[in-house]
């Protein structure tokens, strides 16, 4: 059986594939965990400074497995209910607080908690072809997957109860137009285009895009003189690291900075 979950490294940028392509990658409990796993080793391995997640064939990921689910529960078994808290959560928080950049490249429908995740990364590129979901409601179900918490962030909340509560695909067009996605282009484009944002954001400099995300993130449930006093704490960081000091002799020498992430 090929593996569920492919993960290369090259060059500084890991690039993580749902690969259960028969399935267009609907999340089975094994895909789930191994995710899991390898999102949190690539969020504390250093040689990693940006991430890529896209999906094999058709789709990018249309969530939950409901074959598996419906299985499970006709059995009793408690374990599709607990999956949001056991798995989804976790997937998500690693997405969104990584260390470093994640791109999410579309390369196919994104659906349900597949939509979620592409939506706790920090860039999409999406494909022409490509559609976005959110199908929860149209079998009974809320939000997870932390979709709650950022496509209000992305579009408000009134696109984002629109989107949740009709439960109806939209284009990848449609999507732009909305500000979900960084770029579209066609569906063979994808790869090379997210590969070359990656390798951009991988030269850059990754402790600062630490403290960038970690401040936008501490910023939506804080009061301003809060974020302000985060702010300056992280600034403080940045500003002890050879990356700063390297780049600021860079600029008066009128040279190009080299970052290491450190």
């Amino acid at each position: 059986m090929a593996d569920v979950l492919l993960v290369d490294r090259h060059d500084g940028v890991a690039t993580v594939t749902m690969n259960r392509p028969d399935s267009m990658n609907a999340l089975s409990v094994e895909l789930k965990n191994a995710l899991a796993r390898a999102l949190d080793q690539l969020s504390r391995d250093e040689t990693v400074r940006a991430v890529v997640l896209t999906g094999t064939g058709r789709g990018f990921c249309v969530g939950q497995d409901l074959a598996e689910h419906i299985e499970l529960l006709e059995t009793g078994d408690p374990a599709p209910l607990r999956t949001v808290r056991e798995h989804y959560n976790p997937i998500t928080l690693a997405l969104s607080l990584m260390p470093k950049p994640v791109i999410a490249a579309v390369n196919g429908t994104a659906a349900g908690a597949g939509a979620s995740f592409a939506f706790a990364c920090d860039f999409r590129v999406m494909a022409e072809e490509a559609r976005f979901l959110l199908a929860f409601a149209n079998v009974g179900l809320g939000l997870d997957s932390g979709v709650s918490w950022t496509l209000p962030r992305l579009i408000g909340s009134g696109r984002a109860l629109e989107l949740a509560m009709l439960a109806q695909p939209i284009t990848a067009r449609t999507a732009e137009q909305y500000g979900l996605v960084t770029e579209v282009c066609p569906a063979a484009a994808v790869p090379e285009t997210a590969r070359a944002l990656a390798d951009r954001l991988a030269c850059g400099p990754t402790a600062a895009y630490a403290a960038i995300k970690a401040a936008v993130h501490y910023s939506a449930s804080h009061t301003l003189p809060e974020a302000l006093e985060y702010e300056a704490a992280l600034q403080q960081q940045a500003g002890a690291t050879k990356d700063h000091r390297s780049a600021v002799a860079a600029f008066v020498r009128k040279q190009r900075p080299a970052f290491l992430g450190h």
